[in-house]
This record gives C-alpha cells, structure tokens and sequence, in this order.
C-alpha cells in the first residue's frame, strides 16, 4: 500500500465553503479518495514559537504550530465535513500544507506567507509561500508585457487620467482584490472617476491597476488551470448583461471552453517560471488574446471544468505533489 501522506489545509472556515464550486473541496476530496489524512486550520490559529533546544547545545530551533481539526469530507450538503476535537498541530510535521486561504492579500496574508517558509523544504507548500508573497495575481502578470494589453499600476491620478485619455475606455480595479470586487468600468465620458479615485485613496494606501477595456470580454474571460506550469483545462466565463465582471459569484455564466493556440501560446510563455517558481496551482485569465492575471493565491474553477469537460484537476494536482514527496 502506498504511504499515506499528512495533509494539513490552511483554508477559510469550512462551514463557509460552498461545495459544489468550492476548488480547496475538491482538492480535499481527492485526498481523502487518495488515503491521505487531512486536517483543517485558520491563518488566525497560527503561531510561530522556539523550539526545545538542538542536543548539540547549538541555536534553538523554530517551530510553527497552529490550531485545527482532523477532518473527514463528504459532498453531502449541511454535512460536508466532520471535524475530530481540536488539536495543536505541528506544521512542520505534515508532508504537505495546501495555503487555500482567500485573499484580500493583505499584510496578515503575507506574514502567513513568511511563518510557513520556516518548515521547508522539509514540509511541502503549495503554492510555495515565497513565491505568492512576491507575485500576488495584479503584479505577476507584468512581467509578460508582451501577452498584456495596456496596463497601468500607479497611485497618481494625473497617470490615471492620462491613461484614460489615451485609451478612451479602462478598467480600474484595486491591485491585491479578488473576485471581480472593487472593478470598475470607466468609459470616456464617464464623470465617475475623480470620485471613484477619491474613494479607493481616502480607505486604501495602495495602488491601483488600470487597463484598456477589452471588448472581447463580453465573449468571455477565460480561466485556464496550469498544474507545475503545463495547462490541463480551461473554463470560459461569460459576463452578465449590463455587467462588465465575468466573475460567476456576480452572474458570469460559465461555458465549455477548448483551449486555443493563443492559449497555448500564452501558457508556453510562462510555464517555466511558474514551475520554477514552486507555483504548482495557478489561474490565469485571458481576454481574447491578452493575459490579464495570473492567479497564485487561492485559484478556483477545479468543479467548473470537471461538470463542463469532465477533467478532474484535482487528480493532476496530486499527482504533481505525490510525486515530489517521492511516491509512485
């Protein structure tokens, strides 16, 4: 029998969760399927604390611990998981951590990012903590201009509205946000955007980023899922009417999507970095021919490919890690 793996899931809380779209879930599943054992923790139940001195008498070691459950899943609606009493568990003990919290990618998400490098390489995390915290999904992506439509990162107004100025039409949507929260639609004589800068600036100390509108949106904008770099399917998401997010918790409409040659193009294009860069589980979006993020933190889309296309990612996912823990 092959070795059972220890898998602890840093995650949001699990009655939050909404199971039938819910990509940590499935990933869960799979493990479980697999004889994996799973617990669950919170960011918010970590600490980070010395440890018992080393037998040589050297430096004392570190040790990051936190607070969760055993846990048992099930897709079985109001039923869907069943925690074991609560237990200090030794991070570094696990063979793997899943970092599957969602942002906003805030300091206390990158502090989790740093607490979780003290337990490798001995404990494998996906994605690697490292690499998130410098390439959150808005500033990874501008590394590949050449893939990009234009796009401005900036907290000056004056750059915004010449921005706007020359591209008659932007998008305008806050740096570390997820879940099409905070995007706007800013059209050419659109009188919203002194007021709407004055808002995002007068609650945030960050940037902003701005890109030309792409009208091949409204025939979708594409999620594709690369495991260790190599793209292994693809979801398109159609925006509502009226609506300029495609996102499916604002009324996106999901279809079946192949992947097409630019797609594979794009995906060539950055796969190496992504798989050299320990990001193992990525999201990226594209708008007819443009990337417009690259998704590292907390990617969904695993149970809209597998009801469209019937691929289940969740099994790639673990075949990419089983096999750098060293089995099979």
């Amino acid at each position: 029998m092959a070795r059972k793996l220890r898998v602890a899931v840093q995650m949001d809380p699990m009655d939050s969760i909404n199971i039938d779209a819910d990509s940590t879930f499935a990933l869960m599943l799979e493990a479980q399927t697999r004889g994996h054992e799973l617990w669950h923790y919170e960011v918010r139940h970590m600490a980070l604390k010395e440890g018992r001195p080393r037998p040589s008498g050297g430096a004392r070691m570190e040790r990051l611990f936190a607070r969760g459950h055993a846990v048992k899943v099930q897709r079985r609606h109001g039923a869907h998981y069943e925690f074991s009493a609560m237990e200090t568990l030794d991070l570094g003990s696990m063979d793997v951590v899943l970092m599957r919290q969602d942002p906003p990618f805030d300091m206390a998400y990158i502090t989790a990012t740093h607490m979780l490098e003290h337990i490798q390489p001995g404990t494998l995390v996906v994605n690697d903590p490292a690499s998130v915290r410098n390439a959150p999904e808005k500033i990874l992506v501008t590394h590949f201009p050449d893939l990009m439509p234009p796009t401005l990162v900036t907290w000056d107004p004056v750059a915004i509205r010449e921005f706007r100025a020359e591209y008659q039409d932007i998008i305008v949507k806050p740096l570390f946000g997820n879940g099409g929260a905070g995007v706007f639609r800013i059209r050419r004589d659109d009188e919203n955007l002194g007021s709407l800068l004055e808002m995002h600036f007068a609650r945030s100390r960050e940037p902003l980023m701005i890109q030309r509108y792409e009208p091949a949106v409204r025939k979708g904008d594409k999620r594709i899922i690369l495991v260790d770099g190599d793209p292994v399917g693809a979801i398109n998401r159609v925006p509502a009417a009226g609506e300029a997010r495609s996102n499916m918790h604002v009324g996106g409409r999901p279809e079946q999507s192949p992947l097409t040659e630019r797609d594979r193009e794009i995906c060539a294009a950055i796969g190496p970095t992504l798989r050299d860069q320990g990001l193992l589980f990525v999201g990226i979006d594209v708008i007819g021919d443009y990337l417009t993020e690259i998704n590292v933190t907390s990617p969904t889309g695993l149970q809209e490919i597998a009801r469209f296309d019937g691929v289940h990612i969740e099994k790639a996912i673990w075949d990419k890690i089983e096999a750098k823990r060293g089995l099979g």
